[in-house]
């Protein structure tokens, strides 16, 4: 058994309601997937990063990929693929950049540079955006041939992402797709790609909303044991389904 997480967002407090969710759980979780965003501009991402480099005894260790929130961070210390963070900025802001800035340090973002962009599993790809970048926001009303064109790009048959914060399975039918090319010159010829049955998972979010989070379970071992898990915390604390 899988679980599945995104968007700690620098939230202590609902990190460690769902790691205490994932103990309850009947079936023991083998693995634990963070999907990025684990800081955000919130001033106890420090404590989430520290938290998940030390998992106590008997816990297990996250594997973590890069998200958003990570992406704007190298982007501010310089280590990023754009020369200034236009995207945050535009998004929320001067005064969140500066507090970004002053809630992560240079240490964590070089740890953090050092996480995975994603994760190839058996059919599955675990990635915080998609195969194109991590803001790329996969959801319900995407249309099908472009979840078709994120996961023909790495021959995935499952594609669990969590930059939308949404829960969702969405789900492609076996079929084909023609494609051919015209040139000035005449038409290429028709090219069939046969695509089997492939699901899109929306894996939730954990810290954005408060008192609420939400994650996803997953079987590999046992076909279509897919389970989304809402957790309260704080003064609605419980859980359900």
């Amino acid at each position: 058994m899988w679980a599945i997480l995104s968007g700690i967002e620098g939230n202590i407090a609902a990190y460690e309601a769902v790691l205490a969710d994932i103990k309850r759980q009947r079936f023991k979780v083998e693995a634990l997937y963070i999907l990025g965003d684990i800081v955000a501009a919130n001033q106890d991402s420090e404590q989430v990063i520290k938290r998940i480099q030390n998992p106590l005894p008997r816990e297990l260790e996250p594997q973590v990929c890069v998200g958003w929130w990570e992406e704007q961070c190298f982007t501010l210390h310089g280590l990023g693929s754009t020369p200034e963070p236009t995207e945050l900025i535009e998004r929320f802001g001067k005064e969140t950049a500066k507090l970004l800035w002053d809630s992560v340090s240079r240490e964590t973002v070089q740890w953090l540079r050092n996480c995975h962009f994603g994760f190839f599993e058996l059919d599955c790809l675990l990635i915080h955006g998609s195969t194109v970048s991590v803001s790329d926001e996969l959801t319900p009303e995407t249309l099908p041939w472009k979840m078709l064109d994120r996961l023909q790009r790495v021959q995935a048959n499952y594609l669990f992402c969590g930059r939308s914060g949404q829960v969702f399975e969405y789900q492609l039918q076996g079929g084909s797709v023609n494609s051919s090319v015209m040139t000035l010159d005449r038409q290429q010829p028709v090219q069939t790609i046969t695509a089997p049955k492939r699901r899109v998972v929306g894996v939730g979010n954990v810290g954005k909303e408060p008192g609420k989070a939400t994650y996803t379970l997953y079987s590999p071992n046992t076909d279509d044991f897919l389970e989304f898990k809402t957790v309260f915390y704080g003064k609605k604390k419980g859980y359900g389904n």
